[in-house]
Parts: C-alpha cells; sequence; structure tokens
C-alpha cells in the first residue's frame, strides 16, 4: 500500500488583542469610513452617471465600499480569515431560506399598513402600464435593493459587531437605533412619529441579526418592507414617491394613520406595526437562534475510564471477583513394565539419553544359550 499523502501544516493566525477598548477605537474608524464612503458614492455618481441613473449607481458604489472597506479593515485590525462573512453575509447554506423569510416578514408589515389605510379612509390608485415603466420598476427594484443592503452593511456589519464587543448587544442595539433615528431625523419633513419609526426600525433589523448571526435576514425585511410599499402600492418612502412608476397612491385619512407626503415612516400606525413585528420575527427565527446562538459545548476537566470506573464500584460493592487461574500442565509418566515384559527402546523415557537407560530383567522363563530343549 502507498503512504497516504502528508498534508502541509496550517500555521494559525497569530492572535490580536481584543480589548472593550480597542473594539471601540476599530468602532470609530468603521463610523468615520462609513461618512467617508457615502460622500465618495454621491461624487462619484454625480461624475458618471445623468440624474436619472445617478440613485442606482450611488448605492451600487456604496455597497462596494463599504463591503470591501471593512473587510479591509477586518483583515488588517482583526485578522479575519473570512472578513466578507464575518461582517454578516455569510454564504452558509440556509442563506437563501433567511433572505425570503426576512422579504415575507416585511412584505406583510407594509401589506397590513396598506389594509389599515384601506379600511380607515382609503387609497386612491392611478396605474402606468406602458413599456417604459415596466423597464424603470425593474431599475428602481434594483435600487431598493442595493440601498437596503448598504443599510444593513453599515449599521448591522463590522461596525455594530465592533460598538457590541465594546459595549454589549443591548447597548449596540440602542446606540445604533439613536443614530439611525439621527440620520433619518436629518431628512426633510420629518415628524416625531417618523423618528420614533426609525427608532422601532432598527431595533427590529438589529434583532434579526443578533438572532442569526447575519445580514439575511434583516435584509430581506428591510427590502420587503420599503419595495413593497414604493413598487407595489406605489406610497411614498421617507418623503420620495418617484420610485413608483406603475402604481401611484394617495392614501386618505388623518395625518397619524397615513403619514401625509412623507409616507408610512411619519405615521403612528407602522410605529405600532413595527413593535408588533418584534415577537413575529422572534417566534420565525426561533429556529436560526438555537442553531447560531447555541454556546458550544467544550470538553474540559480530566478523561475518565467510565470501564474502569464501573468495575470498582461494581467490586466495592460486591466484593472483588477472582477469575480462575489457568491449569499448569500436568505431565504423565509412562505404565511400570509388567512383570517379564520387555520394555521396548522406543518407548524409553525422552528425557533419559540412551545410555542412562535400565538395561531389560532376564526373563526366567527363557532357556540359556545352549540348553534350548528339542522338540521330540
Amino acid at each position: 500500500m502507498s503512504a497516504p499523502p502528508v498534508l502541509p501544516e496550517v500555521t494559525p493566525a497569530p492572535s490580536v488583542p481584543d480589548s472593550r477598548l480597542r473594539a471601540y477605537g476599530q468602532f470609530l474608524a468603521a463610523l468615520f469610513y462609513y461618512f467617508l464612503a457615502r460622500a465618495i458614492a454621491r461624487r462619484g455618481a454625480m461624475g458618471l452617471a445623468g440624474e436619472a441613473w445617478r440613485p442606482v449607481v450611488e448605492q451600487a458604489m456604496l455597497v462596494f465600499l463599504l463591503v470591501l472597506g471593512f473587510a479591509g479593515i477586518g483583515f488588517a485590525l482583526n485578522r479575519q480569515m473570512q472578513p466578507i462573512g464575518q461582517q454578516g453575509l455569510p454564504r452558509r447554506p440556509s442563506w437563501t431560506r433567511e433572505l425570503g423569510m426576512g422579504l415575507a416578514v416585511g412584505w406583510s408589515a407594509a401589506l397590513t399598513c396598506f389594509m389599515v389605510l384601506v379600511i380607515g379612509g382609503g387609497v386612491a390608485i392611478r396605474l402606468q402600464l406602458g413599456s417604459s415603466a415596466w423597464g424603470w420598476l425593474l431599475i428602481n427594484l434594483a435600487f431598493y435593493a442595493l440601498a437596503t443592503l448598504a443599510e444593513e452593511v453599515a449599521f448591522r456589519g463590522y461596525a455594530f459587531q465592533r460598538f457590541a464587543r465594546a459595549v454589549g448587544s443591548a447597548g449596540a442595539v440602542l446606540g445604533f437605533s439613536l443614530l439611525y433615528a439621527f440620520l433619518q431625523a436629518m431628512i426633510m419633513g420629518t415628524t416625531r412619529a417618523s423618528i420614533a419609526v426609525s427608532f422601532v426600525l432598527n431595533l427590529v433589523l438589529s434583532t434579526a441579526y443578533l438572532r442569526t448571526r447575519a445580514l439575511w435576514v434583516g435584509w430581506g425585511l428591510n427590502f420587503g418592507w420599503r419595495a413593497t410599499r414604493a413598487l407595489l402600492f406605489g406610497l411614498a418612502v421617507s418623503g420620495d414617491s418617484s420610485h413608483s412608476p406603475v402604481v401611484q397612491a394617495d392614501p386618505m385619512g388623518p395625518f397619524w394613520l397615513t403619514g401625509g407626503g412623507f409616507g408610512l415612516e411619519g405615521s403612528w400606525l407602522a410605529f405600532v406595526v413595527l413593535l408588533l413585528l418584534l415577537p413575529a420575527l422572534y417566534a420565525v427565527t426561533r429556529d436560526l437562534d438555537f442553531l447560531h446562538n447555541a454556546p458550544e459545548l467544550i470538553p474540559g476537566g480530566i478523561p475518565v475510564d467510565i470501564d474502569a470506573a464501573a468495575r470498582r464500584q461494581h467490586e466495592t460493592a460486591m466484593g472483588a471477583v477472582h477469575e480462575p487461574a489457568a491449569p499448569s500442565l500436568v505431565q504423565i509418566s509412562p505404565l511400570p513394565a509388567a512383570p517379564g515384559e520387555v520394555k521396548p527402546a522406543d518407548e524409553a523415557m525422552p528425557d533419559e539419553p540412551l545410555d542412562q537407560r535400565p538395561a531389560p530383567e532376564p526373563n526366567q522363563t527363557s532357556p540359556e544359550p545352549g540348553n534350548e530343549s528339542i522338540p521330540r
């Protein structure tokens, strides 16, 4: 048989100290890089694309800068061997199912709000079914996919993980929810309801990451919540109603229910629906939480021989059981020769030499030589 191939030794990556202070410094560096990437993407889109294509190009550049930039920071500062997967985008077998699960949850929340709008005051809908409208619908679908992915990487990716290492998971969720609400408050037309909705939405998305340790569920939820309202129902999203070329909807009813021209982000209806989304999210991610958050069982102590311990316990209770000794070999001597019988030479004792064997006794009945009797 041929010898098995010798595998090369794998040198482990050098360990990097991961103190809370160091993690907080890395969080600040990641936060600074996020704002830098936003500025670069905006400037780059203005120089590369026209006004119609500019939003899609800007979000594509932002996703590229965030994913590769955070991967480089994680590799350089934390020695991450799989920096893209470790920042929340692992290629595990269930990632498509998780993405679909989040999409279903986000679509359900948007559908619930729309049905309440229909029942509470009514919605006026206008349709535009031209071929160009359907083409722009696909482009806007790509815009929302890229925009929500960039948001997840920025607010639940490397920066969030480093801040969670510094202040804990609960502190990171609270801190990033306040940061997200503050950034949303800078948009024109925001109200107290829109700030509260932004805060609760970030709570929901951060919970999705902590329950699954990946961005797939949160990305699908965020995309389903925004794209369903904008592209399927034609509602305004954060005051922008230009991303729905096929469907245009004007809800009617009180401001607290519709959010006015700002959209459902400015309504208390969305605030209540997103709060109710938290227990539903806990229910649908139960298996993923057990799979990715269950503590790893690491063996410790000293090795124990269970069979030997059980044998000693049995002997203590019942008394020692001695196994029977192996029978010793017994050598049987040959029978003595009968009187007058000559022992043949080959039956002599095997352990006696031939010259020391006793001579056979003379037979008294046999005639001596010369005295043989002659028969008559």
